[in-house]
Formats: C-alpha cells, structure tokens, sequence
C-alpha cells in the first residue's frame, strides 16, 4: 500500500492511503470504457441526472510543493524556501511503485493542492485526496503517451486534465471537484510531435491557465488558454530553443511567491528554476540553478 506522509505544508496529508489501482482500490461499481472514466452522480438521488460542472472564477495560480517519486516508490517533498528555491526534502511516503503517471489537483481554485490522480502501470487511473483512501475513477488510460493536469483550463469549477494518445490527439477531461472527471472531449491533434508538455497556471496574466509544450526539436511553445473546453487553447507561439537539454519539464506553479507562475526543468541531477514573468511574449527569466545533484534520482517530478 502506497501512503503519502508530510509535517510542514497545510495541504500535505499526515496519512492516507493510496496503491497500485488493482483490488486494494474501492471499486466504484459503474461501468467506463476504455480512457472514459464514468460520469459521476451529482443529484440528491441515484436517479437524477449528473449535473454538468459549475463555471469557474479566474484561475489562481497554485503554490503547491514539488514531489518525487524515487524508483523504489519512495515519496519526497520540497516546498518553497522564501529565497527563490526549495526547502529540504521532507519524507512524504512509500509504495509509489507501479505508477506510470502522478499529478497535483487543485479543486476549489484555492491555489492549494487537495489530492493526486495518478495511473498505475495496467492503465488504471485513480484518485488520492489526502486523508482518505483511494478510489478508481477509470480505466484504460494506458492508450495515453502523456497525461498532465495543468489547472482549471476548460471552464470547470476543478482541476482538469490533459491526454495526449498515440495518434497525437489531444483530449480534455474536466473536474468535478472531487477527484471524478467527465468524459474526454476531443480538443486537438498532431501533439505527437511533443516530447514535454508543462503548465500548472496563468503565464500571460489573463486570468486563464496555459501550458508550454516541447518539441523533438527543442523548440519550447507557449499555448494560451482560452477557457473552452472545445477549443482550450488559442495558436502557438515561439518562446525559446534548446530545451532539449532536459529530461523533465515540471510546474507546480508560483515558487518564487511572487503570484507568478514559473517552471521546473531537469538535466541530470540538476535542477533549474524559470521564474515566471507574466509577459506571453517573453514568459520567463533566464534559468537559475536550484539543485546542484540528486534530481535523477526521480522517476516521477510532479
């Protein structure tokens, strides 16, 4: 059994435990196909209809701690340190093995992360608030190269999430604010061209959250979001070359505690911050070195 354990950040959970999506999660007795996870109940009774997600205020920019998962399963965080970096790494929980995807939610755009979705490695997805136990929200999620969870980005009340499949087509999934998605709405395609996509906040200052995608060739775009759910994001523009460099693109959102959204970037067993600026044009500053060894000792950044 996965747990997850933290004494220094309110959001943290103290216990709460999680697993390999397989018969220790709680079965949730409704049907999904495959990557559709079920449509949840929201009326007084059985029989009423699932009401549709409420309409979301601006997006605030989260403030949430940095995990890794070693390859052991073994769970660290680092929260902001007050100086543009990070704090020592807490020992936040063990049993994170079998897991192909993690990510931080934020449900009431309290700018605090509330729970971790996370897919185990048979393409099962589930949900973890802290506290409480796991529960499985879907299956079938294995046909997806990349999942991420960049923030309220379709007009939803929660967290949604991102999925890019095989083919390269992009998909959304909004939250409900309690761990459970709608069904995947089509949102895009030709994203196999990919290798990272990050974002966990507002970049441009419009009040609605964006994401960055790297290109095989390097080359880093920002995509601005639009707030519909349809059509998520509007045209890419260049931000920077020569991000191949790195392994792993992250963001957690504002570290530096400036209301900013800035970004997470790994090569090797280094770690490197770009403080967000709030300018599209020029999204963030240039790279300041945060971690100087130990970061490839990560199998998951989130």
């Amino acid at each position: 059994m996965a747990k997850t354990t933290g004494r220094r950040h309110v959001r943290i959970a103290a216990r709460a435990a999680a697993a390999a999506l397989t018969a220790a999660l709680v079965a949730t007795g409704t049907s999904a196909v495959a990557a559709d996870a079920p449509q949840p109940e929201r009326g007084a009774s059985a029989g009423q209809p699932a009401a549709a997600p409420a309409a979301a205020a601006a997006a605030t920019n989260p403030h949430f701690w940095l995990y890794g998962a070693t390859s052991a399963g073994i769970l660290y965080s680092y929260g902001p340190n007050g100086k543009g970096g990070l704090t020592a790494r807490d020992y936040s929980g063990k049993g994170w093995t079998d897991v192909s995807a993690l990510m931080q939610v934020d449900h009431n755009n309290d700018g605090m992360s509330d729970g971790l979705w996370f897919r185990d490695d048979n393409g099962n997805m589930g949900y973890l608030e802290f506290e409480k136990n796991a529960v499985q929200i879907g299956y079938g999620w294995n046909i997806y190269k990349k999942i991420v969870s960049p923030g309220q980005i379709g007009g939803a009340a929660g967290g949604d999430i991102l999925a890019v499949d095989t083919k390269g087509d992009l998909y959304v999934y909004l939250g409900y604010g309690d761990g459970k998605v709608t069904k995947r709405i089509k949102a895009g395609y030709g994203w196999n061209i990919y290798t990272q996509i990050a974002g966990n906040g507002d970049l441009n200052g419009d009040g609605k959250n964006d994401v960055v995608a790297r290109d095989k060739a390097g080359v880093l775009w920002l995509y601005k979001g639009t707030g519909n759910q349809k059509a998520p994001f509007a045209k890419r523009t260049k931000i920077g070359s020569g991000w191949n460099q790195y392994d792993t693109l992250v963001s957690t959102g504002d570290i530096t505690e400036d209301d900013k959204t800035d970004l997470l970037a790994r090569k090797g067993g280094e770690l490197y911050l770009y403080e967000g600026t709030g300018n599209a044009t020029a999204p963030y500053k240039s790279k300041k070195l945060i971690g100087t060894s130990g970061w490839n000792s990560y199998k998951h950044l989130f």
